[in-house]
């Protein structure tokens, strides 16, 4: 992938890390040491002899969310900016460098935080290391570099989204669920205010947030803490600090009205009805709330033998796909969502009644022990895989220290969601599945005119 792949990357990332917390039953998975550089710097070490490579990631606790008003798109564009060169490494030769070395490298951006990651054999982390930490001080911009890339970008954006109508869709659903917060602003950013952008909005974005303090640092596989301690010092550890970041968001004012948002288009392929409800994060969720909100979309809709696929897919049979997901790693908000689609020949307003229906069932006669043992058992067990994955560690852990959670909070996940009761899930079902916090999202194929 190359670095403007970083959006896709950062969902298919926010998936896994539902499934793959970090603690098991019987001890420990990660097992992750840290401490912290005289500079601010965090360093979190994973240590994994699978195979003799390691991933070196650098987080930066900052995303579309902490963009200045009118900059949108700012955080997502100076991730392509930072594949330009320092003084010492020319432009376009960072990521030439690790694939010549045999290793591969990205970056994606989100709207809490920007992550940069490498992957290379062991005897080649202290070159990885150099290089992640000459560019977070050293890197040199002029209009020369930045406005052609910009055109990339807005590049990007039109072949992604303005021409794709699901994701036009997924943008004009955003803005309807967030009246005021800046999660209602797309990670790549609006067209008129990319087009904006300049070198000096790039050097002081640059300036402000990629300091060592705003960053931590996480190397996951075949090293260790004794290993690892002395090339932080050296490489990281004498960059200056930077000025504190204290990240103020605006709130979200009383949600009193459903929304309901449509898109007709001839590229459409397969119609699509959604409802997303505005919901708490793990960071913001008081009490056991967000994990009882991870069983219930898993017993609604997780899978094929959840509560809304078993109904409109197998009994009803008027649905293709039907299925249910909460996101809860944000700083601010998250969200729970429900989607179907309906089977060739059926009306989308036939599978929407019955996706409403299935939701009032499910707030009134809730879930039932059986349901909850089931889906607690699987997400448990899928957490036992972690362990293998040289990714999973960074991932989790790095997303979760963005967002103001601890390396704590990852390694007890089983055994918050093994703590999880059924009057906890059917709690949180009544107060997220309000449709007065919610939008409705309708996507459809345009009618066709003429005589």
């Amino acid at each position: 992938m190359t670095p403007s792949q970083g959006l896709a990357a950062c969902f298919g990332i926010l998936l896994v890390a539902l499934i793959l917390p970090g603690h098991t039953a019987s001890g420990a998975v990660f097992s992750p040491k840290s401490f912290m550089l005289k500079n601010g710097m965090k360093v979190v070490v994973v240590t994994n002899r699978r195979a003799p490579v390691i991933t070196q990631m650098v987080w930066y606790k900052t995303g579309a969310a902490d963009e200045p008003s009118g900059k949108s798109g700012i955080a997502h564009f100076f991730e392509h900016l930072m594949f330009k060169g320092t003084k010492t490494v020319p432009s376009g030769e960072f990521s030439k460098i690790i694939a010549r070395n045999g290793g591969r490298d990205n970056a994606f951006t989100s709207q809490d935080y920007t992550a940069y990651h490498q992957t290379v054999a062991r005897d080649k982390l202290e070159l990885v290391m150099r290089l992640e930490a000459d560019r977070m001080r050293n890197l040199v911009l002029t209009d020369k570099e930045v406005l052609p890339e910009r055109d990339v970008v807005l590049e990007e954006r039109r072949s992604r989204t303005d021409n794709n109508p699901g994701s036009q869709l997924w943008e004009a659903s955003r803005a309807a669920l967030f009246l005021n917060h800046p999660y209602k602003n797309p990670v790549i950013g609006w067209k008129h205010e990319i087009d904006q952008l300049t070198t000096k909005d790039a050097l002081a974005f640059y300036r402000r947030y990629y300091v060592p303090n705003n960053a931590i640092l996480i190397v996951a596989g075949d090293v260790d803490i004794e290993q690892l301690k002395p090339l932080a010092e050296k490489y990281y550890g004498v960059i200056p600090r930077g000025p504190e970041i204290i990240r103020e968001r605006i709130k979200e004012p009383p949600q009193l009205a459903g929304r309901r948002v449509e898109l007709r288009s001839n590229q459409v392929g397969q119609p699509r009805v959604s409802q997303t409800f505005l919901a708490p994060s793990y960071a913001t969720a008081k009490g056991k709330r967000a994990y009882a909100l991870l069983v219930l979309a898993e017993i609604f809709g997780g899978s094929s033998t959840a509560q809304l696929y078993r109904d409109l897919v197998v009994e009803q049979g008027i649905a293709s796909s039907a299925g249910a997901w909460y996101s809860p790693d944000s700083l601010d908000y998250g969200t729970f969502g429900v989607s179907v689609s309906p089977r060739p020949g059926v009306k989308l307003a036939k599978v929407e009644a019955a996706m409403r229906l299935a939701t009032k069932k499910l707030l009134k006669n809730g879930v039932s022990a059986k349901e909850l043992k089931r889906a607690v058992k699987s997400m448990v067990a899928s957490a036992v895989y972690a362990r293998d994955s040289l990714r999973a560690a960074p991932n989790i852990i790095g997303r979760a220290l963005s967002t103001g959670r601890t390396i704590e909070d990852v390694e007890t996940w089983p055994e918050k969601i093994k703590s999880v009761t059924v009057e906890d899930v059917n709690a949180a079902a009544r107060a997220v599945l309000r449709t007065e916090r919610s939008v409705t999202a309708i996507l459809r194929k345009k009618r066709r005119t003429g005589g």
